[in-house]
């Protein structure tokens, strides 16, 4: 039986208020805007000689452009996701430096970007990879998801999170 309470029940997320959740979700946002904006800038700069893995890279971009609005909707489900995916990418990332470097030669088709400089963004991107991966596996410990529910009415003394 439930025990009956006086008031309209609050529901609160106490790790929500703190500081370091907070920043940990700023955090993750940027990483993954900031990894969907270099994506694309690869696919972009290099589209006339990708092969094959454009429709992946797209939808990779619009992966992680989701999961950037509900991070910062403080859903934390999708953050092993996000650590999951970024290994992915940070594993395709360690594969196309050397790819990108071995086309900067006169006698590979150009692309929008010169190879060097993609073979660059590429680098910056496996380097982002692993700490959005680091980052992900720290806010998903931060816990987000604890709810505490207060009856105010039964507590004439409460003072809400985050005043």
């Amino acid at each position: 039986m439930k025990p009956h309470h006086e008031g309209q029940m609050i529901i609160e997320h106490p790790n929500r208020a703190k500081a370091s959740s907070k920043t940990s979700r700023l955090i993750m946002v940027l990483l993954l805007l900031g990894s969907a904006g270099l994506i694309g800038l690869i696919i972009i700069g290099g589209w006339s000689v990708l092969m094959g893995m454009k429709i992946i890279a797209i939808g990779w971009v619009l992966l992680y452009l989701l999961f950037a609005f509900y991070v910062a909707r403080w859903n934390r489900g999708v953050l092993p996701v996000v650590a999951a995916l970024s290994i992915i990418m940070l594993i395709f990332a360690v594969i196309a430096v050397p790819t990108w470097v071995d086309r900067d030669s006169a006698s590979y088709a150009s692309s929008a970007l010169s190879a060097g400089l993609l073979a660059t963004l590429t680098a910056i991107l496996v380097a982002l990879q692993a700490v959005m991966c680091v980052f992900a596996m720290h806010a998903f410990n931060q816990q987000w998801n604890v709810e505490v529910e207060h009856y105010p009415a039964e507590e004439p003394d409460y003072v809400p999170l985050g005043v």
